[in-house]
C-alpha cells in the first residue's frame, strides 16, 4: 500500500489539537492529499486516534511530538489460538515515526527501533489508517 498519514501538532504540548493529512493513491494512481483537524475525526475513529496519541506519551522527557508519520506495515506475531504449538503469523500494524522537539529547540526522529510501542497492532488502529487512506470505491 502506498499511503501515509501525517499528523502535525502546532503546539506539541497540546495533543488534542492537530492537523491530520492523509496521502494515498486512488485506483488510477492519482495521489490525493486530504486534510482534517481534530474536529473532523469521526466519533467512531476517535478511540484509535487516542491510541496513537497514547503511544506518543512514552517519549522520554523533555521530547514532545511535533509531527508523526504513520504507515501500514506488517509484524510477525504468535497465533493466539495455538498455545501448545506456537505458529507465527503476519499481521497488519500501524508503524509510527515521530519528529520530536525539546525546549531548547532541538529536533530528533524516533522510530519503532527506539520505541517498540510505536508499532500499533490493534485492529482499531489499522481500521483508522485504512479509513483515511483507502478511497471509497
Amino acid at each position: 500500500m502506498n499511503a501515509e498519514i501525517q499528523i502535525q501538532f502546532p503546539q506539541p504540548s497540546e495533543r488534542d489539537k492537530f492537523t491530520l493529512t492523509a496521502i494515498y493513491q486512488d485506483a488510477d494512481s492519482y495521489t490525493h492529499t486530504d486534510r482534517y483537524t481534530q474536529d473532523d475525526i469521526p466519533a467512531d475513529q476517535a478511540p484509535a486516534m487516542s491510541a496513537v496519541v497514547a503511544a506518543l506519551v512514552g517519549l522520554a522527557e523533555p521530547w514532545q511530538a511535533a509531527q508523526v508519520w504513520a504507515r501500514l506495515g506488517h509484524v510477525t506475531a504468535l497465533a493466539p489460538d495455538e498455545p501448545f504449538d506456537p505458529a507465527e503469523i503476519e499481521i497488519e500494524a500501524v508503524e509510527l515515526t515521530v519528529e520530536a522537539i525539546n525546549p531548547q529547540g532541538g529536533r530528533r526522529m524516533f522510530t519503532i527501533a527506539d520505541y517498540p510501542e510505536f508499532t500499533i497492532t490493534s485492529l482499531d488502529a489499522v481500521a483508522f489508517f485504512k479509513h483515511f487512506t483507502i478511497p471509497n470505491k
